[in-house]
């Protein structure tokens, strides 16, 4: 039932994040509680306000529903223990701890969406609700470890709980920072202007020995005639067994074009990034009127954002 509560609060947080057409990834549930993986801002701080405050909203109607119905049950009835558990330990716990106002806790939504109205910033709001996750993680560390030290080794969960709740802080903090640095910046700015071909008919021992391991490239078009026809990475040739690396072609093993995530030169570099963590892929086709003007990789981003902040961009 635990679970189900929880599963029960994310889907508060999804309905209202669709209802505002933003994408929901997923809905993960851990022993401590759940996550939906919304999969792009919201459009304003109203919105994030809604979409945080759905769920502990849905978790306190779930308390009072619990709370109602356990005076249907009197005392020695195993119902009466179990209603009784699901009213105040847990969905109540469940709106009160997910309300502090720390990121990414509701509760650090909830701050964040209202200094997101106030400054009109969702940056400045951001980096102010994350630095508060920090502060209320290290808090959650110090009460767990202080514990610890008086003999209640319980006091080691909260430390857990405040590491977890710490980490994830800062995870959006610096993803707030790499966002800032880019902002402006797009993909013809960071992305690999020449992009090495290789023949279709080139087996993958020849593509091993002559041009990976001698030039150090992961990643190739692979090109019939004058065209590309598809995209040839380190990963796909992984996928193909050692053995028949001398008689597999680059064409049978590559990825092809028509399946290829494609952006444009002029698309914001910070965009390119999210659309690759939604698709899942380390490298985007950067493709101007048909015709293939380079490629855009994780690696190219990361030196990008090096780059830039060395010049303290």
């Amino acid at each position: 039932m635990l679970f189900v509560s929880v599963l029960l609060h994310e889907l508060g947080h999804s309905v209202v994040a669709l209802r505002y057409k933003v994408p929901v990834r997923s809905i993960t549930l851990f022993i401590f509680g759940g996550v939906a993986q919304i999969g792009a801002e919201p459009p304003s701080a109203i919105a994030e306000f809604l979409i945080a405050i759905a769920g502990p909203l849905v978790s306190l109607a779930l308390a009072a529903l619990f709370n109602a119905v356990q005076h249907l049950a009197t005392d020695g009835q195993p119902l009466w223990g179990l209603v009784k558990y699901l009213a105040y330990l847990n969905n109540l716990a469940l709106v009160l701890f997910n309300l502090i106002p720390g990121y990414p806790l509701d509760g650090g939504r909830v701050f964040r969406a209202i200094v997101w109205a106030i400054t009109h910033n969702m940056q400045r709001a951001t980096r102010m609700a994350t630095n508060m996750g920090r502060f209320f993680g290290f808090l959650f560390i110090f009460v767990g470890f202080l514990r610890v030290f008086r003999g209640d080794l319980g006091g080691l969960w909260i430390a857990f709980i405040g590491w977890f709740l710490h980490n994830a802080a800062s995870a959006q903090g610096y993803q707030v920072k790499f966002q800032t640095l880019l902002a402006g910046h797009t993909v013809s700015q960071a992305m690999s202007g020449h992009c090495a071909a290789v023949p279709a008919d080139l087996t993958l021992q020849q593509l091993v020995d002559e041009h990976i391991l001698s030039g150090g490239q992961r990643c190739f078009l692979v090109n019939r005639g004058a065209g590309t026809v598809g995209l040839m990475t380190l990963h796909r040739i992984k996928e193909v067994p050692r053995g028949e690396w001398p008689t597999t072609s680059a064409a049978q093993a590559m990825l092809p074009l028509e399946k290829l995530k494609r952006v444009s030169p002029d698309k914001e570099l910070w965009t390119a990034l999210q659309q690759m963590d939604r698709a899942g892929v380390n490298q985007l086709l950067v493709m101007t009127d048909g015709q293939v003007v380079g490629m855009l990789s994780r690696e190219d981003v990361i030196t990008y954002l090096s780059t830039l902040q060395e010049l303290g961009a």
